[in-house]
């Protein structure tokens, strides 16, 4: 969401905090020590194809921390993120997604799948049905001196919510996800159960988020305090049409119809006919916020709508939005001699303040930063499009990204632990300002991989 006043936390507020930044001179951007160590490994090491290092990484990410039980969740980013075990709820949703495009990848998907349905009935507070924005699944010392000893699952057997980070709230995107990962996963092996667990997310979202204003649809969640938020997000009601569909598909119940249909109401009225893309959403139900524009309220609403009359949206991402990172740009992290392309995550983006920190404690940006979760969005609605010379601008994305996967976040550890050599693609190429009050940095990253893979397979997350 957009305007004054700004949205709380979401899942897209990942360094938010101002926590962990010292790390990004020494490892975010792939020192010369790093990539040595880095070509070292990948030399020493048989060649293999760009998805299955994905799947390596998002595999190392979830087993990080072995001695803490088999009930957990992938950890996001690379530890010199600064978030220590953060596993964000929207992540391992994507994770559940990813590794359903390979036939290997099932049972990883299932014990993710198992651990969202564990959250859901264990958390310390509520049993509605609700997950939280993130939780912790490994040990460790806050920033503060405090021990945090418990994985995934405390001593109590609740579900490890991420306090430390404030990351206690619940938004319909993030619910979205889950309920779109449980009920892909419901689809694939007859589980009941992972029916019942999305459409308890699916019942929630309509008590929590439904509501009438003027601009319709359902509103953004609720904070930590569980308090609803008055913004109403393109974006989320773009998820909520993917997961309405799929639970009208799954269950035979006309309601989630209704539901889809709703939902589905709000995203086009966020339209511009004239420019050819979506606004991001509104704050008070009445007024649509016009600045910035994101990338994936474009993206997104083409793999859930599917509607001609829309498509355009992607041209204008693709235009837009673009960009090219090298190293001799201002505050580039790239290495010499390299460079990527693809796309940012709005149009505030592009404005940024190159003289000027992201937040306090946090670097200065680099307008060209290349967001590569959003390049994989591109790069798959590109292929569900079909147009004339999408599937080439896609692979060229792809390839974007794949050296990306190659060169970048050199180095960089899970749990302690070293990642396998070039596996997992860093959020950004450079630091980068979201013009929503938050950044992305060359951290390797489980939502950006997931969407790769995702983008890679063909897979649209967002068919109903």
């Amino acid at each position: 969401m957009t305007g004054s006043p700004r949205p709380p936390l979401s899942r897209r507020t990942l360094i938010g905090t101002g926590l962990g930044i010292a790390a990004l001179a020494a490892t975010g951007s792939a020192t010369g020590t790093a990539q040595a160590a880095d070509k070292a490994a990948a030399q020493a090491t048989p060649a293999t194809s760009a998805p299955r290092r994905a799947r390596a990484f998002l595999a190392a990410a979830m087993d990080a921390y072995p001695d803490h039980g088999t009930i957990r969740l992938t950890q996001s980013y690379t530890d010199q993120a600064g978030l220590f075990s953060t596993a964000f709820t929207y992540d391992n949703a994507l994770a559940i997604l990813a590794h359903l495009t390979s036939p290997a990848g099932e049972s990883r998907a299932v014990a993710l799948g198992n651990a969202l349905l564990y959250a859901q009935t264990h958390d310390p507070v509520y049993d509605d049905g609700r997950l939280r924005q993130a939780y912790n699944v490994g040990p460790y010392t806050f920033y503060d001196g405090s021990p945090q000893p418990d994985g995934f699952v405390k001593a109590d057997g609740t579900a490890n919510v991420g306090t430390q980070f404030g990351f206690t709230g619940t938004a319909v995107g993030d619910m979205a996800w889950a309920g779109i990962a449980l009920a892909a996963l419901a689809g694939r092996t007859g589980e009941r159960r992972f029916l019942t667990g999305a459409v308890r997310i699916g019942e929630w979202i309509e008590r929590v988020g439904r509501t009438d204003e003027p601009l319709g649809g359902y509103k953004f969640g609720v904070d930590g305090a569980d308090q609803k938020l008055p913004f109403t997000s393109t974006e989320h009601n773009t998820d909520l049409v993917g997961l309405f569909g799929r639970l009208a598909r799954l269950t035979g119940d006309r309601v989630w119809r209704e539901r889809r249909a709703r939902a589905r109401a709000f995203v086009e009225k966020m339209w511009e006919p004239s420019g050819g893309f979506f606004y991001t959403g509104t704050n008070d139900g009445v007024t649509i916020n016009r600045s910035p524009v994101p990338e994936d309220t474009q993206t997104w609403t083409h793999l859930a709508l599917a509607s001609r009359a829309h498509s355009r949206s992607l041209d204008w991402a693709a235009t837009e939005l673009a960009v090219r990172d090298t190293a001799d740009r201002p505050n580039s992290t790239v290495p010499s001699g390299q460079s990527y392309e693809g796309v940012t995550f709005s149009s505030a983006s592009l404005l940024a303040d190159e003289g000027a920190p992201i937040a306090d404690g946090q670097p200065r940006p680099d307008r060209n930063g290349v967001w590569f979760e959003g390049t994989a969005h591109l790069a798959l609605a590109l292929r569900h499009r079909g147009h004339a010379g999408d599937e080439m601008r896609a692979r060229r994305l792809l390839g974007s990204i794949e050296r990306a996967q190659d060169h970048l976040g050199a180095a960089q550890t899970v749990g302690g632990t070293v990642l396998p050599a070039r596996s997992g693609v860093v959020s950004a190429s450079s630091p980068l300002d979201t013009g929503f009050g938050f950044g992305y940095y060359p951290y390797r990253h489980t939502g950006a991989t997931a969407w790769y893979l995702l983008a890679a397979a063909r897979a649209n997350p967002l068919r109903g």
